[in-house]
């Protein structure tokens, strides 16, 4: 297929896309959900913020989660839907980017026979793996943070992107993906650089968003401050989860994991 053709799938798919976004929004199933406890501390109210579920990097589960801190402000975009086959069976692959341009990021891939479905899939996995961005400054910190913190390399396949701070008003000097992704994150203002088949636009994409997701994972000195431990959610509440909720011995060896 051509790339006039992926275009046309893709326009035709994004209003199925909106649809199905706005069909799972108010949907809040966490307490039909067996093994997961995280899901109950959200509902219940003792969880307030998404930042608490980061800083003790608790894995969520389940979607529903994001949907009740992040709701309405979550925006998507299908990057690309794509044909694959496997010996003779036709398959679509989608690329989905969801963002709140604030602060958060996702990245869903999935395949199926359905061009909805696949959208469908991509979402709920972009919203699974939603991530902080950690945003800063290219010199004096004056105003709100608006560039990337410092240098950050992302790579995926033989693709490799470097996202480089730049001065207010720069904007974002990068192709056509990686700038979606930027956008979306909340950053203003960034220099790339990318070698590799960057034309491959599931690595690119995937490399972008490793090199985002690395600005938390650098610390710079104004984070060398010794920490404070605090307990988890799950010892916090462990006596609130076994009054109020029954967990089993599965949901116990889950609990262990963590």
């Amino acid at each position: 297929m051509g790339r006039r053709g992926e275009q046309g799938l893709a326009k035709k798919a994004l209003g199925t896309a909106h649809n199905i976004l706005e069909w799972q929004t108010p949907v809040l199933a966490v307490e039909d959900s067996e093994g997961v406890l995280l899901g109950r501390l959200v509902k219940d109210g003792k969880i307030r913020t998404l930042e608490e579920i980061y800083l003790f990097s608790l894995p969520i589960k389940e979607f529903e989660i994001i949907d009740f801190f992040l709701g309405p402000q979550l925006k998507d975009e299908v990057l690309k839907i794509m044909p694959v086959q496997k010996q003779t069976r036709v398959q679509h692959q989608a690329f989905v980017a969801i963002g709140d341009y604030n602060g958060h990021i996702g990245l869903g891939v999935k395949c199926s026979k359905e061009v909805a479905t696949a959208i469908r899939g991509a979402i709920i996995l972009a919203k699974l793996s939603i991530v902080p961005v950690r945003r800063g400054y290219w010199g004096n910190k004056i105003g709100k943070p608006h560039t990337v913190p410092c240098k950050v390399t992302g790579k995926c396949g033989s693709v490799m992107v470097r996202l480089i701070p730049a001065p207010r008003g720069t904007g974002l000097v990068a192709a056509s993906v990686p700038k979606k992704l930027l956008n979306m994150a909340g950053i203003e203002d960034c220099y790339t650089s990318a070698r590799g088949q960057t034309a491959t636009l599931g690595n690119f994409a995937k490399a972008a968003y490793a090199a985002i997701a690395k600005t938390y994972a650098y610390l710079t000195p104004d984070l060398w401050k010794e920490t404070v431990f605090t307990k988890s959610p799950y010892q916090e509440f462990t006596d609130y989860l076994a009054k109020n909720h029954k967990v089993s011995s599965e949901q116990r060896q889950e609990m262990k994991l963590y």
